[in-house]
């Protein structure tokens, strides 16, 4: 599991997310465990029973407000039950203004206190997003990732197969490149995997006989694109003549990257074969079929329509 720690998020996410730190900076290498985050609401009225100690805690407006309509007297007692050595730090939204109660607390329980002027939702939304990404499932995988006309197109294959020559003809058909010879993947939102590629060598590709290139440079910032959401596997592999390849597409079959399952199409290499057009067309294949229409399929019932109508007469 990655371990990111409250400094982490500071230095990389503060700016963005308008983090002020007001209390608490003893707690800077306090680490964050957990992608969820938690508003303590019921916390705050006394039930603790569930409480989650090891999220980032969230004070809006609603949580003041309440907290407001408590004696003075027990307001220490509340803020202090919400502290445990997991908990992260706090975040008050808003602009509001943190009550002393909890500076005070943050200061003497090495917690940070954080004020941000975003709103609560857009905040929650923001850190979501960023948390979720850095607890993301991982994996690296070689080969190349191509934006084909809103598709995300991984290809694979071995060593010396074309990989980035298919993908350099891609491009100069106005695709665009995401990654090429490694590709990081991050499952995130359940079943979504999110391709890119390694920040030193982004928007380059080594093309055998030509050495180094520079995608973005050559052919302009439409060219490339950071991340991009995989949708289709690619694989190349040398032509056999041994082998049955599929020619209906009926059968479709799929790969599994860090537990989803992706449409899998393998593509025979040899001489006479524009590989970078098949996979094209094969990206656009992919865009009908996620829009409900099989062309396979739809021969294979206009065929078979065909032969019943033709025994009944």
């Amino acid at each position: 599991m990655p371990e990111i720690t409250v400094r982490d998020l500071l230095d990389e996410e503060g700016k963005e997310l308008q983090l002020e730190l007001v209390a608490g900076e003893a707690g800077l290498n306090k680490k964050i465990t957990s992608s969820d985050l938690h508003r303590p609401q019921l916390g705050l009225s006394g039930f603790l029973e569930y409480f989650a100690y090891e999220r980032i805690q969230v004070i809006g407006l609603t949580e003041l407000t309440y907290i407001n309509t408590i004696p003075e007297q027990d307001r220490w007692d509340r803020f202090e039950h919400l502290f445990n050595e997991k908990t992260p730090c706090f975040v008050v939204t808003t602009g509001l203004a943190p009550p002393s109660e909890l500076i005070e607390l943050g200061n003497r329980k090495q917690t940070c206190i954080f004020r941000t002027q975003l709103q609560t939702t857009r905040f929650i939304s923001l850190l979501s997003n960023y948390l979720e990404v850095k607890f993301a499932p991982h994996t690296t995988v070689h080969g190349v990732l191509v934006d084909i006309y809103g598709v995300g197109v991984l290809i694979l294959g071995p060593s010396g197969i074309g990989k980035s020559e298919t993908a350099l003809e891609l491009i100069h058909r106005g695709h665009r490149l995401v990654a090429d010879d490694v590709v990081h993947i991050d499952r995130i939102a359940g079943n979504v995997l999110m391709g890119y590629g390694s920040d030193i060598i982004k928007y380059h590709m080594e093309i055998r006989g030509l050495g180094i290139i520079n995608i973005r440079n050559l052919f302009g910032v439409s060219a490339v694109r950071t991340r991009k959401r995989v949708s289709l596997v690619i694989q190349l592999e040398e032509w056999s003549d041994h082998k049955e390849y599929d020619r209906t597409g009926l059968s479709e079959k799929t790969i599994e990257i860090l537990n989803v399952e992706l449409p899998l199409l393998t593509i025979p290499v040899r001489p006479s074969r524009n590989i970078s057009i098949l996979i094209e067309v094969g990206a656009m294949d992919q865009r009908l079929k996620r829009m409900g229409y099989n062309a396979a399929k739809d021969l294979d019932r206009m065929l078979i329509d065909n032969i019943t109508k033709h025994k009944d007469e």
